[in-house]
């Protein structure tokens, strides 16, 4: 069972938890820059929209006490039109105080304010009447000392507030801090979370692809038994049971080759022989035809080499032409050496096959002999005891074993059992096939 932490798998929770942490880190960072620039409208709408005030509150004051001091000493009317305007300023700056939202220290001053303004109208109207001598007593031990007050107050109204929006600066000032430490520490924290698993899928693939670089150059040397230090159930251990399956699939198609009659090309003896086996393992019913040319000696011995491995040859491809057209993908056909050949099949398959190759095989002989040959239907040769004697054309004789037959099937007793039916079709004329269909128990 493949395991779920494959290396995509890996990769892509590395990922979530870096965007997990990052998404953390991002949100952290817009509320605290929210609450940030909450604090900062705050600041200016208030500390420093009062600090304004205030100032402009004690430069009108001062200003008025300059002119009162001038319209005391001078009696000159004229100066009181510009103390009536500053009066003016300063109620317009009084309507601005209260309607600001300012801070609680500067709630008690529009009542001072406005005491002081009442009494400086009442001074305003003695200076109007030109009552100079009343004007000067009570600017004396009215208007001027609440004056002095108010702008006392105004200073310390000043400081306090300047220490309040120094404190509220100090403040704003670690918070920032304290969301930019906290900011870096969730984004650090994903990181470090993430960087074991991004060192072990880089560590993994970079030891995986080293390994199967060292297994293709084995396998390119021609050793098709590499091993493979790859484990795991991840992508690069699946690819590694697979390089290795492919392997040993090379290494099989290898023996094959080597296995292969170099003439026809065909499986050879040790190909042969692991089909049968493999198939009586698995206990899958078959035919066995074992297939062998009649006279073939005397043909060699005749026409000579050359023609004798064309026949061989013509004989290897004429089976395969009938598998395909008669067998199927599972059917082997099989070269064990000269004029000897193997066919497996299906049962049914058998007896059917035999008659098609017989038929093909003696409508192509005719192709290998000269015309004097073919019409004397014989050859003239030397047979192996060393005495000459005339040999017939060329014939086929095809031993057909069914496996369902025998008992305890194995590849010994079929070729027994072959090598028995051989020594009988041997026996005839022209070609033949024959199929035991005795029921043999070992």
């Amino acid at each position: 069972m493949r395991s779920a932490f494959t290396i995509t798998t890996k990769v892509a929770l590395g990922y979530l938890v870096i965007i997990a942490f990052s998404l953390m880190a991002l949100g952290y960072a817009l509320i605290s820059l929210h609450d940030h620039n909450q604090r900062t409208g705050q600041l200016v709408g208030g500390q420093f929209q009062a600090f304004t005030l205030l100032r402009d509150v004690r430069q009108n004051l001062l200003a008025q006490d300059n002119l009162e001091k001038q319209l005391v000493i001078l009696k000159d009317a004229q100066l009181l039109v510009l103390l009536e305007r500053r009066a003016t300023d300063l109620e317009e700056i009084l309507a601005t105080v209260k309607a600001a939202p300012l801070s609680e220290q500067v709630t008690t001053l529009p009542a001072d304010v406005e005491e002081y303004m009442t009494q400086a109208r009442r001074l305003s109207q003695f200076f109007a009447k030109a009552d100079w001598e009343q004007a000067a007593t009570m600017a004396s031990t009215t208007t001027s000392p609440l004056r002095k007050q108010l702008i006392e107050d105004l200073a310390d109204l000043r400081g306090q507030n300047q220490a309040t929006q120094d404190k509220a600066l100090l403040e704003l000032s670690q918070q920032t801090n304290q969301a930019y430490r906290l900011t870096l520490i969730i984004s650090l924290i994903g990181i470090i979370l993430t960087a074991p698993a991004a060192a072990t899928v880089i560590i993994s693939i970079h030891r995986s692809i080293k390994a199967l670089q060292k297994a293709t150059h084995e396998i390119a040397a021609g050793s098709f038994d590499p091993q493979i230090d790859i484990r795991g159930n991840d992508e690069f251990g699946q690819l590694a049971r697979d390089f290795a399956g492919m392997a040993r699939k090379l290494m099989e198609l290898e023996q094959q080759n080597l296995d292969a009659n170099p003439l026809t090309r065909l499986p050879g003896n040790l190909a042969i022989d692991r089909e049968l086996e493999e198939r009586i393992a698995r206990e899958a019913p078959f035919a066995h035809l074992y297939i062998d040319l009649d006279n073939f000696k005397a043909y060699g011995d005749h026409y000579g080499y050359k023609q004798g491995s064309d026949a061989i040859n013509m004989v290897g491809n004429l089976l395969r032409e009938v598998v395909a057209q008669q067998g199927g993908t599972e059917d082997l056909v099989g070269h064990i050496g000269g004029d000897d050949y193997v066919i497996l099949t299906e049962l049914q398959r058998g007896e059917e096959m035999a008659k098609a190759i017989i038929k093909t095989f003696d409508s192509r002989v005719p192709e290998l002999y000269t015309k004097e040959d073919l019409k004397a239907g014989f050859v003239r040769g030397t047979d192996r005891d060393g005495t000459k004697r005339t040999f017939p054309l060329l014939t086929i004789s095809i031993a057909v074993t069914l496996s369902e037959n025998l008992d305890h099937p194995s590849v010994l007793e079929i070729s027994n059992n072959c090598a028995i039916m051989k020594k009988h079709l041997k026996q005839l004329k022209n070609s033949n096939y024959l199929v035991d269909r005795r029921k043999q128990l070992t």
